[in-house]
Protein backbone atom coordinates (compact mmCIF):
# COMPACT_ATOMS: atom_id res chain seq x y z
CA UNK A 1 0.00 0.00 0.00
CA UNK A 2 1.44 3.40 -0.93
CA UNK A 3 0.51 7.05 -1.06
CA UNK A 4 0.20 8.64 -4.49
CA UNK A 5 1.67 12.10 -3.99
CA UNK A 6 -0.21 13.74 -6.82
CA UNK A 7 -3.62 12.74 -5.51
CA UNK A 8 -3.64 14.23 -2.02
CA UNK A 9 -2.17 17.53 -0.95
CA UNK A 10 -0.04 16.91 2.19
CA UNK A 11 -0.87 20.41 3.43
CA UNK A 12 -4.19 20.09 5.19
CA UNK A 13 -4.70 23.81 5.77
CA UNK A 14 -3.92 25.13 2.31
CA UNK A 15 -5.42 23.93 -0.94
CA UNK A 16 -3.40 24.35 -4.11
CA UNK A 17 -5.63 24.97 -7.11
CA UNK A 18 -3.70 22.41 -9.14
CA UNK A 19 -4.94 19.76 -6.69
CA UNK A 20 -8.43 21.04 -5.96
CA UNK A 21 -9.50 22.77 -9.18
CA UNK A 22 -12.80 24.56 -8.50
CA UNK A 23 -13.08 23.07 -5.02
CA UNK A 24 -10.64 25.73 -3.69
CA UNK A 25 -13.65 27.98 -3.41
CA UNK A 26 -15.70 25.63 -1.21
CA UNK A 27 -17.19 27.87 1.47
CA UNK A 28 -18.37 24.99 3.64
CA UNK A 29 -15.69 23.53 5.93
CA UNK A 30 -17.55 20.22 6.37
CA UNK A 31 -17.58 19.82 2.60
CA UNK A 32 -13.86 20.63 2.32
CA UNK A 33 -12.90 18.13 5.03
CA UNK A 34 -14.94 15.29 3.53
CA UNK A 35 -13.59 16.04 0.06
CA UNK A 36 -10.08 15.52 1.43
CA UNK A 37 -11.14 12.24 3.05
CA UNK A 38 -12.50 10.99 -0.28
CA UNK A 39 -9.16 11.78 -1.93
CA UNK A 40 -7.22 10.08 0.86
CA UNK A 41 -9.34 6.92 0.67
CA UNK A 42 -9.15 6.85 -3.13
CA UNK A 43 -5.35 7.30 -3.03
CA UNK A 44 -4.86 3.83 -1.56
CA UNK A 45 -3.48 1.44 -4.15
CA UNK A 46 -5.54 -1.58 -3.20
CA UNK A 47 -8.80 -0.08 -2.13
CA UNK A 48 -9.09 3.60 -2.54
CA UNK A 49 1.71 20.38 17.84
CA UNK A 50 -1.50 18.90 16.15
CA UNK A 51 -4.48 17.14 17.66
CA UNK A 52 -3.85 13.43 18.12
CA UNK A 53 -7.44 12.56 17.12
CA UNK A 54 -9.02 14.75 14.46
CA UNK A 55 -9.58 15.13 10.75
CA UNK A 56 -6.10 16.34 9.83
CA UNK A 57 -4.38 13.55 11.75
CA UNK A 58 -6.76 10.89 10.43
CA UNK A 59 -6.26 11.88 6.79
CA UNK A 60 -2.47 11.95 7.17
CA UNK A 61 -2.48 8.59 8.97
CA UNK A 62 -4.55 6.96 6.23
CA UNK A 63 -2.23 7.98 3.40
CA UNK A 64 1.09 7.58 5.25
CA UNK A 65 2.58 4.06 4.88
CA UNK A 66 4.91 4.70 7.82
CA UNK A 67 1.92 5.04 10.15
CA UNK A 68 -0.20 2.26 8.64
CA UNK A 69 0.27 -0.80 10.83
CA UNK A 70 -2.88 -2.40 9.43
CA UNK A 71 -4.74 -2.18 6.13
CA UNK A 72 -6.76 0.90 7.03
CA UNK A 73 -9.24 1.87 4.32
CA UNK A 74 -11.61 4.38 5.90
CA UNK A 75 -11.69 7.58 7.94
CA UNK A 76 -14.97 7.26 9.88
CA UNK A 77 -16.69 10.48 10.89
CA UNK A 78 -19.62 11.99 12.76
CA UNK A 79 -21.73 14.87 11.42
CA UNK A 80 -23.32 17.51 13.65
CA UNK A 81 -26.51 19.26 12.56
CA UNK A 82 -26.96 23.01 12.51
CA UNK A 83 -29.12 24.58 15.19
CA UNK A 84 -28.99 22.30 18.22
CA UNK A 85 -25.55 20.82 17.41
CA UNK A 86 -26.95 17.31 17.82
CA UNK A 87 -25.20 14.41 16.05
CA UNK A 88 -26.81 13.23 12.85
CA UNK A 89 -28.10 9.67 13.31
CA UNK A 90 -28.39 8.02 9.92
CA UNK A 91 -31.27 5.59 9.51
CA UNK A 92 -32.35 3.34 6.68
CA UNK A 93 -34.24 0.12 5.98
CA UNK A 94 -32.96 -3.04 4.26
CA UNK A 95 -35.01 -5.91 2.86
CA UNK A 96 -34.39 -9.50 3.88
CA UNK A 97 -36.17 -12.76 3.17
CA UNK A 98 -37.59 -14.98 5.91
CA UNK A 99 -38.82 -18.15 4.32
CA UNK A 100 -41.13 -17.04 1.53
CA UNK A 101 -41.78 -13.68 3.13
CA UNK A 102 -40.12 -10.33 2.61
CA UNK A 103 -39.25 -8.46 5.80
CA UNK A 104 -37.76 -5.05 6.48
CA UNK A 105 -34.97 -4.41 8.97
CA UNK A 106 -34.07 -0.95 10.25
CA UNK A 107 -30.48 0.11 10.90
CA UNK A 108 -29.13 3.32 12.42
CA UNK A 109 -25.72 4.73 13.19
CA UNK A 110 -24.00 8.08 13.80
CA UNK A 111 -20.81 6.82 12.15
CA UNK A 112 -20.27 7.18 8.41
CA UNK A 113 -17.88 6.56 5.54
CA UNK A 114 -17.78 9.11 2.71
CA UNK A 115 -18.06 7.36 -0.67
CA UNK A 116 -18.74 10.15 -3.17
CA UNK A 117 -18.97 13.92 -3.10
CA UNK A 118 -20.10 16.26 -5.87
CA UNK A 119 -19.08 19.83 -6.64
CA UNK A 120 -22.24 21.18 -4.97
CA UNK A 121 -21.39 19.37 -1.70
CA UNK A 122 -24.08 16.77 -2.25
CA UNK A 123 -22.52 13.57 -0.86
CA UNK A 124 -23.14 9.85 -0.61
CA UNK A 125 -22.36 8.64 2.90
CA UNK A 126 -22.49 5.02 4.04
CA UNK A 127 -23.67 3.81 7.44
CA UNK A 128 -20.94 2.13 9.47
CA UNK A 129 -22.26 -0.06 12.27
CA UNK A 130 -20.29 -0.30 15.52
CA UNK A 131 -20.09 -4.06 16.18
CA UNK A 132 -18.74 -6.36 18.87
CA UNK A 133 -16.09 -9.01 18.35
CA UNK A 134 -18.88 -11.43 17.47
CA UNK A 135 -20.31 -9.04 14.89
CA UNK A 136 -23.44 -8.00 16.81
CA UNK A 137 -24.71 -4.45 17.31
CA UNK A 138 -25.38 -3.98 21.04
CA UNK A 139 -28.46 -2.11 22.17
CA UNK A 140 -30.87 -0.08 20.10
CA UNK A 141 -28.73 3.01 19.77
CA UNK A 142 -29.86 6.38 21.05
CA UNK A 143 -29.63 10.12 20.48
CA UNK A 144 -25.97 10.42 21.44
CA UNK A 145 -22.89 9.02 19.69
CA UNK A 146 -21.62 7.32 22.84
CA UNK A 147 -24.89 5.38 23.15
CA UNK A 148 -23.66 3.29 20.22
CA UNK A 149 -20.40 2.44 22.01
CA UNK A 150 -21.42 0.89 25.36
CA UNK A 151 -18.56 0.05 27.68
CA UNK A 152 -15.64 -1.62 25.92
CA UNK A 153 -17.76 -3.92 23.79
CA UNK A 154 -17.20 -2.39 20.33
CA UNK A 155 -14.31 -3.90 18.38
CA UNK A 156 -14.97 -3.05 14.72
CA UNK A 157 -16.88 -0.86 12.30
CA UNK A 158 -18.99 -2.79 9.80
CA UNK A 159 -19.55 -1.48 6.28
CA UNK A 160 -23.17 -1.96 5.25
CA UNK A 161 -23.55 -0.69 1.71
CA UNK A 162 -26.48 1.34 3.10
CA UNK A 163 -26.01 4.83 1.72
CA UNK A 164 -27.70 8.16 2.33
CA UNK A 165 -27.41 11.19 0.07
CA UNK A 166 -26.99 14.39 2.07
CA UNK A 167 -26.34 18.08 1.47
CA UNK A 168 -23.20 18.80 3.49
CA UNK A 169 -23.99 22.52 3.58
CA UNK A 170 -26.66 21.77 6.18
CA UNK A 171 -24.17 20.47 8.78
CA UNK A 172 -22.15 22.69 11.08
CA UNK A 173 -19.36 20.35 12.19
CA UNK A 174 -17.60 17.08 11.45
CA UNK A 175 -15.64 14.89 13.89
CA UNK A 176 -13.20 12.40 12.38
CA UNK A 177 -12.32 9.14 14.06
CA UNK A 178 -8.95 7.50 13.62
CA UNK A 179 -8.51 5.48 10.40
CA UNK A 180 -9.72 1.89 10.56
CA UNK A 181 -9.88 -1.26 8.51
CA UNK A 182 -13.61 -1.78 8.17
CA UNK A 183 -15.35 -5.14 7.98
CA UNK A 184 -16.44 -5.79 4.35
CA UNK A 185 -20.00 -5.37 3.10
CA UNK A 186 -20.10 -9.10 2.30
CA UNK A 187 -20.02 -9.87 6.04
CA UNK A 188 -22.97 -7.57 6.64
CA UNK A 189 -24.99 -9.29 3.90
CA UNK A 190 -24.11 -12.68 5.36
CA UNK A 191 -25.28 -11.53 8.79
CA UNK A 192 -28.62 -10.50 7.28
CA UNK A 193 -29.07 -13.99 5.88
CA UNK A 194 -28.14 -15.52 9.24
CA UNK A 195 -30.64 -13.35 11.12
CA UNK A 196 -33.36 -14.09 8.60
CA UNK A 197 -32.66 -17.83 8.80
CA UNK A 198 -32.75 -17.85 12.60
CA UNK A 199 -36.03 -15.91 12.58
CA UNK A 200 -37.55 -18.38 10.12
CA UNK A 201 -36.61 -21.37 12.31
CA UNK A 202 -38.37 -19.82 15.32
CA UNK A 203 -41.60 -19.66 13.34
Amino acid sequence: MSYKNNQVSPDFDHCGCDDCNDHCHDSNCVCRILRKIVKAQDALDDRGNDCEVGCKHSIESLVSPAQNLVENDTVPFVLYCKGDCSPFIGQSVVQATVGANRVFQCFESPIFRINKIKDDCCAEIELLLPVTEGGSTPGSGGADVCDFFPGNSIRDLQRTGICITVDLKHFMAVACLEPVETLPISEFRASLRDVAGASHKKH
